[in-house]
């Protein structure tokens, strides 16, 4: 870690956790989340009121713990990065919004980046510098998705993505089914270590010869299985939870994989990096290593806590912004639900009212009116 690496706070409000990170360069000095996902579990699901006002009463805290774990303070900071997209609209102009006060209050740069992007990016604190161009493969409870980045900072590809359910969010609703709880992704991955993958031959969506070859879909295999467990209970029949639990969790990271270790071949990709909350399943990794090994592909995943929604992700792409000396977003920066992940970043005002009419968009502040 040298110096004159830049020093960036990230900040990460895009649906349940409010993160704060601060890198240097590629290395981590700290990684700061207040989950409010205990607050969410009572409904099954994240409600967006809820989670925009645990990001307003977090934020100030989360900052000020991450200062004090990093040993720096704020005006040592070379820049400021936020996830402004994709991701819950309330939620996201919280980080937004505090974002821009930090950055105008301390005279620092300010970065809007993707929340996709920044998935791919934090895997530089855990193995060094990305290889370019990158092979990413980002499943979460919102996304499933095969990207292509010759560029993290400039140019991210897309190559295939969830056309309904994404795998994060069938595992919720798999749990739910299985009066499992919320969040569905670490019950089931605990219980289908003591289950039989092989037990339910659960369909694997979109791998037939004639499907798009990169897309997922699991709204038929959510289907399949909440229809199974229904017609056993319907029977007077015990549930088998664990073999249910060890099936569906093959059914998905089998299709995930395959079309991952497809793509790199097709792509000519010797290396897979693997991101978003469900890369912190046990069997993903495990099957990923085994065929990307037979393959001759390396695998590249982070440790279960950078896989998670955290500020850490969003400050290592804003300090690889201002290393590569990327254009820094201003003032107007707005939170945008769905800002698509071939923006990179948001650079400056008039990327934002070029874009106006395609996105939602908050309002937007001056220096003239960020205190009235």
């Amino acid at each position: 870690m040298a110096a004159d690496e830049p020093l960036v706070l990230g900040i990460e409000t895009s649906c349940d956790e409010t993160g704060v990170g601060i890198v240097r360069g590629t290395t981590l000095l700290a990684d700061a989340v207040a989950s409010s996902v205990d607050t969410h579990a009572r409904f099954g699901g994240v409600v967006p009121e809820i989670a925009s006002r645990a990001h307003l009463e977090a934020m100030v805290p989360t900052i000020e713990r991450a200062l004090k774990e990093a040993g720096v303070s704020a005006r040592d900071l070379d820049g400021i990065a936020v996830t402004s997209g994709p991701g819950l609209a309330g939620a996201l102009l919280v980080g937004v919004s505090a974002a821009k006060a930090y950055a105008y209050a301390l005279g620092k740069p300010l970065y809007g980046v993707n929340h996709l992007a920044s998935h791919i990016c934090v895997d530089q604190l855990e193995h060094g510098p990305l290889l370019e161009p990158t092979m990413a493969l980002l499943v979460s409870g919102g996304h499933s998705s095969l990207l292509l980045a010759p560029d993290i900072t400039a140019d991210v590809r897309p190559l295939g993505a969830t056309i309904d359910d994404a795998a994060g969010e069938a595992f919720d609703k798999i749990a739910r089914v299985l009066d499992l709880g919320f969040p569905g992704g670490p019950v089931i991955d605990r219980l289908a270590r003591e289950g039989d993958p092989k037990a339910i031959a659960f369909p694997r969506g979109l791998t037939g010869p004639r499907d798009a070859p990169y897309d997922f879909s699991f709204s038929g295999l959510k289907t399949s299985v909440a229809r199974w467990i229904e017609a056993k209970r319907a029977a007077g029949e015990e549930v088998p939870v664990r073999d249910v639990a060890a099936s569906f969790q093959e059914a998905v990271v089998d299709v995930l994989t395959r079309k991952a270790v497809r793509a790199c071949k097709d792509e000519g990709v010797d290396h897979l990096m693997i991101g978003g909350g469900v890369a912190a399943n046990s069997r993903l990794r495990a099957l990923a290593q085994e065929r990307c090994e037979r393959a001759g592909i390396r695998l590249r995943v982070p440790r279960p806590k950078l896989c998670t929604d955290n500020g850490a992700m969003v400050a290592a792409l804003g300090a690889e912004m201002v290393a590569r000396n990327r254009l820094p977003s201003d003032l107007e920066l707005s939170a945008d639900s769905s800002l698509p992940v071939t923006e990179p970043h948001v650079p400056g005002a008039a990327h934002a009212h070029a874009h106006a009419h395609d996105h939602d968009h908050v309002h937007e502040i001056s220096k003239d009116n960020l205190y009235s």
